[in-house]
C-alpha cells in the first residue's frame, strides 16, 4: 500500500506541477501578446461558462462530491500504508523499541545462512510470520528442515520479540528431485 502512495503522491505532484507551469506559460503568453487568443487552453470560454454557473448547480455539487470522495480515498490510502514495525519488549518505562521486518529477516537470515551444509537462504519476516526458504546441496528436505526450524525457534525465542511469530521453513535440495 505504501508503493500506491508514494505512487499517487508522485502524480499529484507533477498534475500540480504541470498545471503551474501551464499557467505560467499562459501568463507570459497574454503579458506578451494581450491581443491574441490563448496559447493552450481557451481560458476566456471557461471564464464565461463559469460566470453562469451558481454555486447550488448540479455539476458544482458533483464536482464537490468528486473532490471529497477522491480526498477520503486519498486519506484512507495513506493512513493503511502505514510502517509494520515489529515491536520488541520494552526495556523501561515510556520507552518503546521497534525494528523493521527487514531487520528481523536480516538476523534470520545470518544465522540460517551460518548453519552447516546451507547453500543459500532467503527470509522474508514480519510481526506475525517469518519464512525461511533454504537450499541445500548436501542434505535432503527430511535432514535439514527439522534442524532449521529448530535453530530459527531458538533464535526467535531468544530475541526480546513482545510477540512469537509463526515460522515456516522450506528446503529446496537437488537431492529430493532424484
Amino acid at each position: 500500500m505504501r508503493v500506491l502512495v508514494r505512487l499517487l503522491s508522485t502524480l499529484l505532484g507533477l498534475a500540480v506541477a504541470g498545471a503551474g507551469a501551464l499557467l505560467a506559460l499562459e501568463v507570459a503568453w497574454h503579458w506578451w501578446r494581450p491581443a491574441d487568443v490563448p496559447l493552450v487552453a481557451p481560458w476566456p470560454a471557461w471564464r464565461d461558462a463559469l460566470a453562469n454557473t451558481g454555486w447550488d448547480s448540479f455539476s458544482v455539487r458533483v464536482a464537490a462530491v468528486a473532490v471529497a470522495v477522491s480526498g477520503l480515498v486519498l486519506l484512507l490510502a495513506s493512513a493503511v500504508a502505514r510502517r509494520r514495525d515489529v515491536r520488541l519488549t520494552d526495556p523501561a518505562t515510556d520507552v518503546s523499541v521497534t525494528t523493521s521486518p527487514r531487520s528481523l529477516a536480516r538476523v534470520v537470515g545470518t544465522h540460517v545462512r551460518a548453519q552447516d551444509n546451507v547453500t543459500s537462504a532467503s527470509v522474508t519476516a514480519s510481526a506475525r510470520k517469518v519464512r525461511v526458504r533454504a537450499s541445500s546441496t548436501f542434505e535432503s528436505e527430511e535432514q535439514l528442515r527439522p534442524r532449521l526450524t529448530e535453530s530459527v525457534t531458538g533464535l526467535i525465542a531468544d530475541l526480546p520479540l513482545v510477540r512469537r511469530p509463526k515460522i515456516s521453513v522450506v528446503v529446496d535440495s537437488p537431492r529430493d528431485r532424484r
